[in-house]
């Protein structure tokens, strides 16, 4: 479908030209009705009037002319003469119709005009597509030299490790799942040392255990990962940022441990912050209890399972794995473009192709009915010549059965006319039918616009794999890097 005040396509012109009725109409033929001669005469009484005016020896012998009954006779047939001409000129009419229906000149106009544009709206579509195409193949190439110059400068031979949808709800699940133990264990630890008890242990302990978790977690994504980065200034960043994170996970826990250990009545005052400092700075190792230190281990440990989730988040090699999604990501928008284009060209190759072809049968049906409908209209003139004749006859049978009659009636001899036989009058028409050069040059006519089809449906072939090699050309000029 064209988009409204536009111009219509090539092929959906030649559709629309397909699409059109062949008539507008398909009448029957008519058959020419014969007269009833025995009816015609007991209608005009031809043999009592022939008896009557033979017994009154009318016409005379030496009339040269007819009588008033024949003339009435004659009369009679002229009128069925005029009326089966009527229908004769109608059904010639009904035949140059659905032949001026078929409409050739203006399929040949069009085809001629709209085959070839078929051909250049493909070629067009093609060069629209590979420009598309040649912007994404350079896109690209250069995510895949950006990529291969990190994997060169950094010493790395393999892949990214990406971290998949179902990776990445995993991990946050762990963390979500550690968050919650820690808190359940945290809460009922520092019930303990808490006024508030149960209900205030669980306040604290979600915020040690979200501090523990999150804290731990980012270290190892963003700061740990230095350490596998080949600069050394980078590797001594997380190193130390290593040796810093663990610092910080065992004072968090022993914090917390210490916090568990406060008696009753220092909980009572507000220097609750500075026993447990002054503790940490003091006697850090100084727990008296054994639950403490499960739950110092127990903090320890999740805070470590947290800070390896973090760093196992992404890629170990930080930056590796953005740059693999983004070579990935122009990899797939190449090859679907690639795809979607090369689909399009073909479903407008097989229209154009299937548009074409129909074009070419339907020149040879309208040829095929071009042909039926002359020898139509030459067995329609036949038809009315025989007519004519039979007329002719039953004219004579009419008059013979007056004459006969008026002269076994007459008393005198006959009028030497009622010898001759009746000639009537026929009708023709001339030139009527289409010369034999108008009929060999539309032959010519059509053979040559089906055999442009036939060119223009190799012609859009050939230029489908001519956007082919165009499209592996593409490669060529902007090949793909190999790496190990």
């Amino acid at each position: 479908m064209s988009v409204p005040g536009t111009r219509p396509s090539a092929i959906a012109r030649i559709r629309a030209l397909l699409s059109q009725p062949a008539h507008h109409y398909r009448p029957a033929t008519t058959v020419f009705l014969d007269l009833n001669v025995d009816r015609v005469a007991d209608e005009i009484g031809l043999a009592t009037l022939g008896t009557e005016r033979g017994a009154e020896d009318r016409p005379t012998s030496d009339a040269q002319t007819m009588d008033d009954i024949e003339h009435k006779i004659v009369e009679r047939i002229e009128a069925h003469k005029h009326d089966a001409n009527v229908i004769y000129l109608d059904q010639l009419h009904t035949y140059d119709e659905r032949m001026n229906a078929l409409s050739f000149e203006e399929r040949f106009a069009t085809i001629q005009q709209a085959a070839p544009e078929a051909v250049g709206d493909f070629r067009a579509e093609a060069t629209i597509g590979r420009d598309e195409l040649f912007v994404l193949r350079r896109r690209l190439n250069e995510s895949e030299i950006e990529r291969e110059q990190f994997r060169k400068r950094h010493r790395i031979e393999r892949p990214a490790r990406l971290a998949s949808p179902g990776k990445i709800i995993l991990k946050i699940g762990v963390l979500a799942i550690l968050f919650i133990i820690e808190v359940v264990i945290n809460g009922s630890f520092l019930a303990k040392a808490n006024l508030g008890g149960l209900l205030g242990g669980a306040v604290q302990a979600v915020t040690f255990a979200a501090l523990n978790i999150a804290a731990s977690f980012f270290w190892g994504m963003v700061l740990i990962r230095l350490i596998n980065r080949r600069n050394y200034f980078l590797k001594l960043v997380g190193l130390l940022s290593f040796l810093v994170y663990l610092a910080f996970a065992v004072a968090l826990n022993l914090t917390l441990s210490h916090l568990r250990e406060i008696p009753p009545a220092v909980a009572l005052s507000d220097n609750v912050g500075q026993e447990v400092l002054h503790r940490l700075l003091t006697t850090p190792y100084g727990l008296t209890d054994i639950n403490s230190w499960l739950l110092f281990a127990l903090g320890f440990v999740f805070s470590l399972i947290a800070m390896a989730d973090g760093l196992m988040f992404f890629d170990p090699y930080m930056g590796y794995a953005g740059l693999e999604r983004r070579w990935i990501e122009a990899t797939r928008q190449f090859a679907d473009a690639r795809s979607e284009l090369i689909e399009r060209l073909r479903d407008i190759r097989e229209d154009a192709t299937e548009a074409m072809n129909e074009a070419a049968r339907d020149l040879s049906v309208r040829r095929s009915e071009y042909d039926s409908l002359l020898q139509g209209r030459q067995r329609l003139a036949q038809r009315f010549d025989q007519h004519q004749n039979q007329i002719e006859q039953t004219a004579r049978a009419l008059l013979e059965i007056y004459r006969e009659a008026n002269r076994k009636a007459r008393s005198t001899p006959a009028p030497g006319y009622f010898a001759r036989a009746y000639s009537m009058e026929r009708i023709s028409y001339g030139g009527q039918e289409p010369s034999a050069s108008a009929r060999e040059n539309l032959r010519v006519m059509i053979a040559e616009t089906q055999a442009l089809l036939s060119q223009q449906v190799k012609a859009i072939h050939e230029a489908f794999e001519q956007a082919m090699r165009t499209y592996r050309e593409i490669d060529e000029l902007l090949p793909e890097k190999k790496s190990g």
